[in-house]
């Protein structure tokens, strides 16, 4: 399969390496707005540098598109690469408003071609062996949940990018650009529809700086647990990010690969898992590789693949309520 990727920024790199790793994907053709980034791309993976998207697929012929471009180009690169006949494969956020969402989806429901969202924390370890703890049963029902994250986003972070911390491009700050994988980690866990979230959002460390927030508070009421989250990107420093489950039997602490039960017996179990090294910084995860072979192997196989929009179209509606919510001073109602 001949491949491209729209945006030559970190990420795109991330994606890059996977793709070249991966047997059976030919990475042929790169596009960005800033042609030398294009072109260095090109040097480095090798294939065709543009300055946009419309002229690369006007000039090659690509099966699927990774889309690596600042948030607000997400959704209108992935209908036109829909509506132009290729796979496209899209970074978080897969939106920044409803009204993208609606767009998205009409895209989805009137092409050929697959659409699969970068959630890549779900194939992480500690994740999965999570899922595994619930599904066995010894858990027991979850109660609650809780899902923290404290980063460090400086003033050159968001002043030298070009876009970050304008809520026209980015959308949001702490929840949309740093956080929302916890959110939907904490979100899929609990497995179950939210029917309502009251959020708040605050900037304490970029006043005048960003128009974005650098921290949000949200809690999230479920049919039968609660979700409390906390993201702030005026930390110091990076540690990875905590997501716990409180359940009828144990509580469940997830920190990257390491995986603590603490029964309610008293007794403490430590889990150490085995992860493969990641592409980008740490804290991203390494689960990127797991999460583009998935998306190729179903379309080759013809299968749905698992991280599509119908999918992770929960998680995008509580992102968007938690926001919702936020700025209105309401409680908004999901279900």
């Amino acid at each position: 399969m001949r491949i491209a990727i729209i945006g030559c920024g970190s990420i795109a790199a991330t994606h890059a390496q996977c793709l070249k790793k991966l047997s059976g994907l030919d990475l042929v053709a790169f596009a960005d707005i800033k042609p030398e980034r294009a072109i260095a791309f090109a040097e480095k993976y090798g294939g065709n540098a543009y300055a946009s998207m419309e002229e690369l697929l006007a000039q090659e012929t690509v099966d699927a598109i990774h889309i690596c471009t600042p948030h607000y180009l997400h959704t209108p690169m992935a209908v036109y690469g829909l509506t132009h006949g290729v796979h496209v494969f899209m970074e978080k956020p897969p939106v920044i408003s409803r009204e993208q969402l609606r767009e998205l989806k009409e895209a989805v429901k009137t092409s050929e071609r697959q659409l699969g969202l970068c959630f890549q924390n779900r194939y992480n370890p500690g994740v999965i062996k999570a899922k595994e703890l619930l599904a066995s049963g010894k858990a027991g029902k979850i109660k609650g949940a809780r899902g923290i994250v404290t980063w460090s986003r400086t003033k050159p972070y968001y002043t030298e990018s070009g876009w970050r911390g304008s809520l026209e491009m980015e959308g949001g700050g702490a929840l949309i650009n740093q956080s929302i994988h916890t959110l939907d980690l904490m979100h899929y866990l609990i497995n179950d529809k939210a029917v309502k979230v009251d959020a708040v959002i605050g900037n304490h460390h970029l006043k005048g700086i960003i128009e974005v927030e650098d921290m949000m508070s949200a809690y999230v009421t479920y049919p039968e647990a609660v979700g409390c989250f906390y993201a702030t990107t005026a930390y110091s420093a990076n540690p990875a990010p905590l997501i716990e489950l409180d359940c009828e039997n144990m509580t469940i602490r997830i920190e990257e690969l390491n995986i603590t039960c603490f029964h309610k017996n008293g007794e403490t179990e430590h889990i150490q898992l085995v992860g493969k090294p990641g592409y980008g910084k740490s804290y991203w995860g390494a689960g990127h590789e797991d999460c583009i072979l998935d998306f190729y192997d179903s379309i080759k196989a013809n299968r749905r693949f698992s991280l599509d929009l119908d999918t992770m179209e929960s998680t995008i509606l509580l992102m968007l309520g938690a926001y919702e919510s936020a700025r209105t001073g309401q409680e908004i109602k999901l279900l």
